[in-house]
């Protein structure tokens, strides 16, 4: 009994939702015509709901929804975090608090029909909360270097790139752009940094775009939004680069506070100090009720910059 409330025209519902059930007889539960958390824990409460859906902000919202401790969750068992980067502090509390011991993470995108990687019900808990698991059968997977191509050692990040059955023809009477994702071999090059351990998990580090350099560190902002959602006081958080006339860019994290808190810049970099590099804790921060997204679930990382930009009167560096 899986209770979908993500969009249907999109492939975590149509495709890891509809699809999913029809071709396994299993009962499909909508909870509304658009998410709202109050809706999808009083749905899986009545309906009795196995599996449940969703991305990242989302169990994020059912979570720390005030009413939240109101309703029976027991019934459930699994379900798919997608969509997003799934933090891994909201993965544990997901597993912890609304038993949902069989939650596996799906990485994929609509090119890729959507899944490439996915943790299994019965990946070891640690690798299942930080990880987006293995390769799904009848695929290939390889991490590259996004300069040379060359395929990198385990445990070092580079371009995650996809070939097989699952990987699109190309975008629809666009051959340039079609060129520029897919090369001459068919692998499907995907602009996600990613590390693979030895045994062959996948670790999703960021987006190639987003890779912050300052003053000639490369910084990961995945890295540092892990962290912080350690604190306490932190429901969600988002970390972007922006332009800087000394380091060419600085750090800038845009944090939810959880219901009820009233945590300080002070409170977070007190959190930092000593616990990740100095160079890393977030020169700029702003306290906000909630991200510019994608009617997917996506956060637009890059409306966050802009309105940064505009706040602070910052011009972006003109490379010569």
């Amino acid at each position: 009994r899986l209770c979908i409330p993500v969009p249907l025209y999109h492939c975590f519902g149509m495709v890891l939702g509809n699809l999913a059930c029809l071709t396994h007889g299993a009962a499909i539960v909508y909870p509304n015509d658009g998410f709202d958390p109050l809706t999808v824990l009083q749905t899986v409460q009545d309906e009795r709901c196995t599996g449940l859906h969703g991305v990242p902000t989302m169990f994020i919202a059912e979570l720390d929804h005030p009413r939240f401790a109101e309703f029976n969750l027991s019934t459930l068992r699994t379900g798919i975090m997608a969509g997003s980067p799934c933090p891994t502090e909201v993965m544990k509390r997901v597993v912890e608090q609304m038993n949902l011991r069989e939650i596996t993470i799906a990485y994929g995108m609509t090119e890729t029909s959507p899944v490439s990687c996915q943790s299994s019900t019965d990946t070891p808990l640690d690798k299942r909360v930080s990880t987006v698991g293995q390769v799904q059968p009848h695929l290939e997977i390889k991490i590259v270097d996004p300069e040379t191509g060359a395929t990198v050692p385990r445990g070092e990040r580079g371009e995650f790139c996809t070939k097989g059955y699952s990987v699109m023809h190309g975008y629809w009477e666009d051959p340039a752009k079609t060129h520029e994702a897919i090369d001459a071999d068919g692998w499907m090059h995907t602009g996600d940094l990613a590390t693979m351990d030895a045994e062959g998990y996948v670790n999703i580090v960021g987006r190639i775009k987003d890779m912050v350099i300052r003053g000639g560190e490369n910084i990961y902002p995945r890295e540092i939004e892990e962290f912080l959602y350690r604190h306490p006081q932190v429901q969600d958080v988002q970390v972007v680069g922006v332009p800087d006339q000394k380091y060419g860019e600085e750090l800038c994290a845009w944090i939810i506070a959880k219901p009820g808190t009233q945590p300080t810049e002070d409170d977070i970099r007190a959190f930092c100090k000593g616990q990740i590099a100095h160079y890393k804790v977030p020169r700029y921060i702003r306290f906000v009720t909630s991200f510019p997204m994608t009617v997917t679930g996506k956060i637009q990382k890059f409306k966050i910059r802009d309105e940064m930009k505009d706040q602070l009167g910052l011009e972006e560096q003109k490379t010569a």
